[in-house]
């Protein structure tokens, strides 16, 4: 084998060393931060379930038990959790949008994508009426509703729809507008009822 040869070959071993080298620690980084998701999923009772189970979940949980270790963020696409030292992203259904409705009398908060964990508005445990109609006049929810205990209604609607939310309680109706597009807002806290 030529001096040529040799290099080449010794060139070709050492590459091929070192792009062995980065897949075990893409692997061995990939299991670690497999581990760390679960080990956050598990700490908050969370294992074994998808993002729409978790939304349903942290959204029911009362106040006063509220993970103050744990940040849920609803996107339009995806359900961030994250704590101190974690981070993870579940999908959400292709086909569904996520609307997480505070309607309220006397104040309110600023909010695009709905926390879990840390939103809360004015009507905790209130019945309510929710009528969804997007723009082509189609009644995508009409139903009673009673708020979670952190003030907020959610409601599963279809993804590319565009509409009109609302809400009735104790004589007083209000109204908003939705979309759901890539950026569209998942918190909805502008709903004032009069």
């Amino acid at each position: 084998m030529g001096k040529r040869a040799r290099i080449t070959a010794g060139a070709l071993l050492a590459g091929a060393l070192l792009l062995t080298g980065c897949a075990t620690d893409d692997a061995q980084s990939s299991a670690t931060a497999e581990t760390s998701v679960q080990g956050l999923m598990e700490t908050h009772g969370l294992a074994g379930m998808d993002a729409v189970e978790i939304i349903d979940s942290l959204d029911r949980i009362p106040l006063s038990e509220r993970p103050t270790d744990l940040i849920a963020s609803v996107m339009p696409e995806q359900l961030v959790l994250s704590s101190a030292t974690e981070e993870t992203a579940l999908e959400l259904p292709d086909d569904a949008f996520y609307l997480s409705i505070a309607p309220f009398i006397n104040q309110t908060h600023e909010c695009h994508f709905h926390s879990l964990t840390t939103c809360v508005g004015e009507l905790s445990n209130e019945d309510v009426q929710v009528k969804i109609i997007d723009d082509a006049g189609d009644v995508l929810v009409d139903e009673a509703r009673t708020t979670f205990d952190n003030g907020f209604v959610g409601v599963w609607v279809p993804a590319g729809s565009t509409g009109t939310i609302e809400i009735s309680f104790d004589g007083k109706t209000g109204t908003s507008n939705f979309s759901t597009s890539d950026d569209s807002a998942t918190c909805i806290t502008d709903l004032q009822l009069s």
